[in-house]
């Protein structure tokens, strides 16, 4: 099979060569022999220098930059490996490992994989192109790093083709997690995601709303602002600004691109809140041109620098504000730091990291802390060669412990921890002594199944290739004058929550919150957010919730509505009110007034009861029909003013069945008892033949009273059964329930009402011709004028019956009843009972049969002079009734004369004495 090899390059970092490597061995920073090999990629530079001379020529430069952090990770690698081969987890089975400086470029990083790539014990370091590489053994059996995610993610595609295991240990992007694309690549942090989401609670929890992002324009950056844009997003987090910073120092447009993003935060006033996704030295530019324009905000940092020393101790970094940021979970770094101790006895032939290191220590000792750290970060190599040479070697111990990121460093000694597990895995059943007893992509199979002790706990990839480990929550707090890091509180990336391990770290946490970054004031409860005309949601107006309309938080985006009609709130509420039931109580002073008013009428309609029975032998009494007509419509007096109990206080069923049928059945008994009586007062003093044949025809008093009566039972029956009156609940008032009947048809109950007022309308037009009767016995007027009262009450109650609404509206229906029924019962008793107490001489036999004698001899009068209109055929006949027509002046031969107006006087005979005393005993007896 063909093969196709690829040289690979060199580059060096040597102090003693400055431009090109003699040999492929001269492009490692630091290595040790062993049985199994593991690579290591830091970037160890910030920035890889690049030539000016034209044509640019495919020759990878020198680096400057020296980033104590990173170095101090490629530190931990090494304590890990010499810590594991003095260990018995390997069981004799030794690591060695390669480390390399990426230089924070992808370029020199491939590079570097390149070399990872090529075969075991090659002599060229050529790689193999196979179309399978099951059985290939490259030089190193798994890699650590990189320190970037960009950076990662082209070196994770290209390890892939070999499925080399890489593991970082401070790669946080989210896309890699994606196993299609990035099979073989895990890491001892949490993805983006999870500090993304971290940020967006604390903004969230801290009312902050409206913030600025500045991001490095690389693969992290961008990655890094998509996650946060989402998870911000879903917040309610508007981003006011996004700056993008170029990813190397070296790009001409970095410093102006820096000033641009300053003026952008001095000129977003109202943007107190900056989030900055950044490596290191970019952050380290940023923040001196920042205390430069004075510019104090609060900084949410990145995994990136959250607990970066070098930063924190810029003179005036306070003048910044605040500095709150999230860090990987540290652990137990007890042991590195004892190595760091003993560094400066450690060789440094293999190590060339460490020998700049020394070199720069020679170069900027003399420096305070700050201008010390600024003197190493400025040293190109090229420039070191030249400074060193002449200087003594110095070590200071305390500088390298002072600059340490307990995150990063735990993270990466988990990281090689986690590969020695797997190789242990392996090597149960081989003699791993063989580099060629397993390859890398069998190492991969068993690094997805390791579970590694870190601080008495189990931790584990998942099937994304991450570890779920949580997150520091870092603030930077000046104590004693100086700027520390300190660990406020941890957030939780399973449960999204902070954990605060006493209160005074939680009084840093709440201090926070008095910060305001909003683009608009927060919305009170009782209001909600007006979008206005700005694209971010967080820009609005507050307005006030409408009625029945409430908000019980701040910032809500809409009002609730209060659940159903039983509760209501006012303009601007925080909650819903329980609405007050209504309903014409009995405590109520006008239903007592009522209440009052039907107990008078019952007390009246008892002592007329009391006159009546003993009065029961008096001609007053009979002639109102007797005493048992007298009870009954007595009886259905106090049935209607007893109907008016239930039209007060709560309605219930049985009440709103009950009211108007006990009312409809008792005035039309009533009525139709008045009824019987006028009728029985017209047949008793009607002269008239034709008019008594037709009274007497109709005269039924019993069937008649049944019937009537009748009818209206068969009506409010058809009403209780088809269209029942019900208990209503009446919302028409806002703050109010009205509990009241319905009574479940207007049109059953117009026919009721109609049908009393048909019975009424007869009764009036029967007692209006009887009005004209004797003074004592003139019921047939009283009659009238008691039905009158009754069509002038309850005319003038439909209208307000239909245009009243509320508690008071049985009240209305109570008035009128009692109105009509005290009408009809004053008008029809109390003048015989004013007769029967007042006037005890009229209330005799022989002072009625007087007054009834008088008005029959009026009454034979008239029919005599109706005979002679008729005889005569005229229309206009007026008579004149002498006295010798008078019975008590009557004469056998008694003569009355009648004169038509301009005819000649006609003489008539008048009735005999005994003629007219048959007629008054017949009258008489009638009544």
């Amino acid at each position: 099979m063909a093969l196709v090899i690829f040289l690979v390059p060199c580059f060096v970092i040597s102090t003693d060569v400055a431009l090109s490597c003699q040999n492929a061995d001269d492009f490692v920073g630091a290595s040790s022999p062993g049985d199994i090999v593991i690579g290591g990629l830091f970037a160890v530079h910030s920035e890889m220098l690049h030539p000016e001379e034209d044509p640019i020529k495919p020759v990878i430069q020198n680096c400057a930059g020296f980033e104590i952090q990173v170095f101090l990770q490629t530190l931990a690698m090494i304590h890990a490996i010499e810590t594991i081969n003095n260990s018995t987890l390997l069981s004799g089975v030794t690591l060695g490992y390669e480390i390399y400086d990426t230089c924070a470029e992808v370029t020199k990083a491939m590079a570097s994989a390149l070399r990872f790539l090529s075969k075991f014990n090659s002599s060229e370091d050529a790689v193999e192109f196979k179309c399978d590489y099951s059985d290939y053994i490259p030089r190193v059996k798994a890699v650590t790093g990189a320190s970037y995610s960009e950076v990662s993610m082209a070196v994770s595609r290209l390890l892939a083709l070999q499925l080399i295991p890489q593991v970082s240990p401070a790669s946080s992007a989210e896309i890699l997690s994606d196993k299609i694309r990035f099979p073989s690549f895990f890491r001892t942090i949490p993805s983006d995601f999870h500090q993304t989401r971290a940020m967006t609670r604390l903004i969230c929890e801290s009312g902050w709303n409206w913030i600025g992002v500045i991001a490095t324009d690389d693969d992290n950056g961008r990655f890094a602002l998509e996650s946060f844009g989402v998870q911000a997003m879903a917040n309610n987090v508007c981003i006011a600004f996004k700056e993008m910073l170029p990813a190397y120092l070296s790009d001409s447009t970095f410093h102006t691109k820096v000033d641009h993003a300053i003026e952008k935060i001095v000129k977003e006033t109202r943007v107190n809140v900056i989030v900055v996704f950044m490596r290191q030295f970019h952050v380290l530019k940023l923040f001196k041109k920042a205390i430069e324009r004075n510019v104090k905000k609060v900084w949410i940092a990145s995994d990136n620098w959250s607990a970066a020393v070098k930063i924190s101790t810029i003179p005036n970094i306070r003048q910044l504000g605040t500095v709150v940021g999230f860090g990987f979970k540290s652990g137990d770094i007890s042991s590195f730091q004892e190595f760091l101790r003993n560094l400066h006895e450690k060789p440094t032939e293999n190590n060339k990291f460490l020998h700049e290191y020394i070199m720069l220590l020679s170069v900027c000792a003399h420096l305070e802390y700050h201008d010390f750290q600024t003197c190493i970060a400025n040293q190109s190599q090229d420039d070191l060669l030249e400074n060193a040479g002449s200087k003594p070697q110095i070590w200071r111990d305390d500088f390298l412990n002072a600059n340490v990121e307990p995150g990063f460093i735990h993270s990466t000694i988990l990281a090689v921890y986690a590969i020695a597990h797997a190789i242990k895995g392996q090597c149960k059943d081989r003699d791993c002594k063989d580099p060629s007893a397993f390859t890398p992509w069998e190492l991969l199979e068993e690094l997805k199944k390791v579970v590694v002790i870190d601080d008495d706990k189990e931790v584990k990839f998942d099937s994304n290739g991450d570890m779920s480990t949580s997150y520091d929550v870092l603030l930077w707090k000046e104590i004693d004058g100086h700027m520390e890091i300190t660990t406020m509180a941890e957030y939780d990336a399973e449960k999204g929550g902070f954990i605060f391990e006493d209160e005074e770290k939680k009084k840093d946490f709440l201090a926070l919150k008095k910060v305001q970054s909003t683009c608009s004031q927060h919305c009170r409860p009782g209001q909600v957010k007006k979008v206005t005309e700005s694209p971010h949601t967080c820009c609005y107006e507050c307005v006030y919730c409408p009625e029945n309309h409430y908000s019980n938080q701040t910032d809500m985006d809409y009002c609730y509505r209060c659940n159903n009609k039983t509760y209501w709130a006012p303009i601007n509420s925080t909650t819903c009110y329980r609405k007050t039931i209504y309903f014409l109580a009995w405590t109520d002073w006008f239903a007592i007034f009522l209440l009052l008013l039907s107990a008078f009428g019952v007390v009246l309609v008892l002592s007329i009861c009391v006159i009546f029975t003993k009065n029961l032998d008096t001609p007053v009494v009979k002639a109102s029909g007797g005493l048992t007509v007298c009870y009954i419509i007595l009886f259905s007096h106090f049935l209607i003013f007893l109907s008016t109990v239930f039209f007060i206080d709560v309605p219930t069923e049985f009440k709103c069945k009950t009211r108007q049928a006990l009312f409809g059945i008792s005035f039309t008994l009533c009525i139709s008892c008045i009824l019987m009586k006028s009728l029985k007062i017209l047949l008793a003093f009607s002269f008239d033949p034709k008019l008594q044949n037709f009274l007497k025809c109709m005269y039924k008093p019993i069937p008649t009273v049944v019937t009537c009566t009748g009818i209206q039972v068969i009506i409010c029956t058809f009403w209780l059964i088809f269209r029942t009156p019900f208990v209503n609940q009446n919302f028409s008032i806002p703050k109010a329930i009205i509990l009241e009947c319905n009574e479940g048809s207007i049109v059953a109950f117009g026919i009721m009402l109609g049908y009393i007022a048909a019975l009424a309308f007869i009764c009036f037009i029967f007692a209006f011709k009887g009005r004209k009767l004797p003074e004592n016995y003139n019921e047939a007027k009283f009659i009238t004028f008691g039905m009158l009262i009754y069509f002038i009450a309850w005319i003038v109650f439909i209208p307000v019956y239909a245009t009243t609404f509320g508690k008071y509206l049985p009240a209305v229906e109570i008035i009128v009843v009692l109105i009509s029924n005290y009408g009809i019962l004053c008008c029809t008793f109390l003048p015989k009972c004013y007769i029967i107490i007042y006037k005890q001489e009229t209330n005799t036999k022989s002072a009625f049969l007087k007054m009834v004698y008088t008005y029959s001899s009026k009454s034979a009068g008239s029919v005599a002079v109706s005979q002679v209109s008729l005889d005569s055929k005229s229309s206009s006949l007026q008579a004149t009734v002498t006295d010798s027509c008078k019975p008590e002046n009557d004469s056998v031969n008694g003569n009355c004369h009648f004169q038509v107006p301009g005819q000649p006087l006609v003489k008539g005979k008048v009735l005999s004495k005994n003629a007219t005393r048959t007629m008054i005993r017949k009258r008489v007896s009638s009544i």
